[in-house]
């Protein structure tokens, strides 16, 4: 019969730790086709001209058909109702409060809901603009109009996001390569080719090209915490930590960047895109924001975003630690010098009911020892719980005060 003993309330200890991951996803992940999911749940119309569109795109960590692929996180964009390339373009609103967009444009209501869901998870306010920083709410440069939302997944992110350790590579201006337009003079430092069908027009000069480095340096030293979304830090420009260019929700996983900000948004663009009507596409000649955010479907700008912002190589463009919480209850199974010295096993005793000795002879002699193996945690009603076990036995005799601790991690 096993011999029992009382775990009092001071042999009991609870404690929590935090165990951090090292996460980063390579370029070809999100600049890849067959690893970025596209969900085409808008279409326009019936018909050969119809425009079909997804509201975000999945990025995998290899191609998304097999069974072995995990998902990395969700790429999408908003705008924001009541910014100028909102109230700029729309021509007006019905009586139910519905906005209206001329045919040039598409997916304007949609891209304006994708922010207020946003904004309505993160804020707690659909109605709320993000403003970068986030304590700034003053109507200026800092507010953020048009974002764009890349949702990290409970795998890699899992209790949250580990203050500081956050940073992610950026192209202000898309990567050289492929063929100019007709007519224009090559000059890398402003002329770059975009896919898509979207090519930089050889008239713009704009100073803003090759990479960026944007963190949450600093974040430690200014908590912000929003009543729904959880602590916030701001993500600025690693080169000029004044430059404030999104907002990082470390419980969320979720990041915003400033479209305007992280990327040259007065960059000339022309090519086709979709469009409704009796054409299946049109032309574009116009800048990043307002003119393609606006005309584009949320499929065709986040396929130039994806496809040209972040590179398409091996390498690291985005990284973080993540946090997880253990909680943990100690329990301290104390056996003192007269305790659990002897073992309930059958082959312990003889017939006679007299501990087996080595030596012939001592069976008076000799003083009783065991060796601990496993520690056993039960109830009130003596029902098995838990189980240790060692990692090797452990003698125990009348001479040895010993204390196992148990740790049940949860």
């Amino acid at each position: 019969m096993a011999t029992f003993k009382t775990i009092s309330s001071d042999d009991i200890k609870e404690t929590t730790s935090v165990l951090n991951q090292l996460v980063d996803f390579v370029e070809e992940d999100i600049s890849g086709s067959n690893t970025r999911k596209q969900f085409q749940v808008f279409v326009t119309s019936s018909g050969n001209n119809a425009v079909t569109s997804s509201l975000f795109h999945t990025v995998y960590d290899q191609n998304f058909a097999l069974q072995t692929s995990n998902e990395l996180f969700d790429v999408t964009m908003g705008l924001y109702h009541n910014s100028m390339t909102v109230t700029g373009s729309r021509t007006g609103i019905d009586a139910n409060g519905k906005f209206l967009f001329p045919s040039q444009s598409l997916m304007m209501r949609e891209k304006v809901n994708i922010y207020r869901q946003f904004a309505q998870l993160l804020l707690g306010d659909s109605t709320s603009r993000f403003n970068a920083p986030f304590s700034n709410s003053t109507a200026n440069a800092d507010e953020i109009d048009e974002a764009l939302f890349l949702s990290f997944k409970r795998l890699f992110v899992r209790d949250g996001i580990k203050r500081e350790t956050f940073a992610v590579k950026m192209f202000q201006s898309s990567s050289l390569g492929g063929n100019l337009e007709t007519g224009q003079e090559e000059n890398p430092a402003v002329q770059e080719y975009h896919p898509g069908n979207l090519h930089v027009n050889g008239a713009d000069n704009h100073p803003a090209s090759g990479s960026a480095i944007y963190t949450d340096v600093g974040s430690s030293t200014s908590v912000e915490r929003s009543s729904t979304g959880g602590d916030v830090g701001n993500i600025v420009n690693a080169s000029n930590t004044t430059e404030t260019v999104g907002l990082m929700f470390y419980q969320q996983g979720i990041a915003v960047f400033d479209m305007k900000k992280v990327f040259n948004g007065n960059q000339i663009l022309s090519g086709t895109i979709s469009s409704v009507g009796d054409h299946s596409t049109t032309g574009l000649s116009g800048s990043f924001i307002p003119h393609l955010v606006v005309s584009a479907s949320i499929d065709e700008v986040l396929n130039h975003v994806t496809e040209t912002r972040f590179g398409s190589g091996s390498n690291t463009f985005l990284t973080f630690q993540n946090n997880t919480k253990i909680n943990s209850t100690l329990y301290f199974c104390r056996a003192t010098a007269d305790e659990f010295n002897f073992s309930t096993n059958p082959s312990y005793t003889n017939t006679e009911g007299r501990i087996k000795v080595i030596d012939t002879g001592q069976e008076d002699i000799e003083k009783s020892f065991a060796f601990v193996t496993t520690v056993g945690l039960y109830d009130a009603n003596e029902e098995l719980l838990a189980v240790a076990k060692l990692s090797r036995p452990v003698e125990k005799n009348d001479e040895k005060d010993l204390t196992f601790r148990v740790r049940l991690d949860f």
